[in-house]
């Protein structure tokens, strides 16, 4: 018996990377129609922790995915300098046989943190394969600060030295330079 054939629509290999040459189509991509650098960022990081943030009522929140990890081991979250750092490590065991497509090794993503966190009371949740990390914002709105401007003069190393002879008597113009009596 006869089959149809079925035509099926075809799905890009990198489907980021067919946006930019779609982008072609209408003329040079400016800046605003290229598809992101952070979407771009799987096809050149292999051990990508993936994240998303939002800041709402109050409080940064950071969620990561980290399914079949044990969060007490495998995973460590540090803050410094306002910076927010998510580290995991993924082990995978030496009785396997068969074929695997996850990702094993280390992973870790720095974020900055906003100017207004309150860096001691940072907390972290981890719950079915996802890191919730909440950061409290401060209420108070940052004072706005006034920063004196100060003018520097730049001093050429010729008028130091005519600084320097400043006690000594000053030179004698030559004798075609002496000024002439008027009349």
């Amino acid at each position: 018996m006869n089959k149809l054939a079925v035509q099926r629509q075809s799905r890009p290999l990198l489907p980021e990377l067919s946006e930019l040459f779609n982008n072609f189509s209408t003329g040079f991509p400016t800046f605003a129609t290229l598809p992101s650098i952070a979407g771009l960022r799987p096809f050149f990081d292999s051990n990508l922790l993936r994240m998303e943030d939002e800041t709402r009522e109050g409080l940064y929140l950071v969620r990561a995915e980290l399914p079949g990890l044990d969060p007490i081991e495998d995973i460590e979250v540090t803050v410094r300098d306002g910076q927010l750092t998510i580290k995991a490590d993924r082990s995978q065991s030496d009785d396997t046989n068969g074929r695997s497509e996850f990702s094993y090794g280390s992973f870790a993503r720095t974020i900055m943190l906003p100017a207004d966190a309150e860096e001691d009371e940072i907390n972290a949740t981890y719950d079915r394969g996802i890191l919730t990390v909440l950061v409290p914002l401060s209420e108070e709105a940052s004072a706005e600060k006034h920063v004196e401007v100060i003018e520097t003069i730049l001093v050429d190393d010729d008028d130091e030295n005519d600084d320097e002879d400043e006690d000594a008597p000053a030179e004698r113009p030559a004798d075609d330079e002496q000024e002439q009596p008027a009349g």
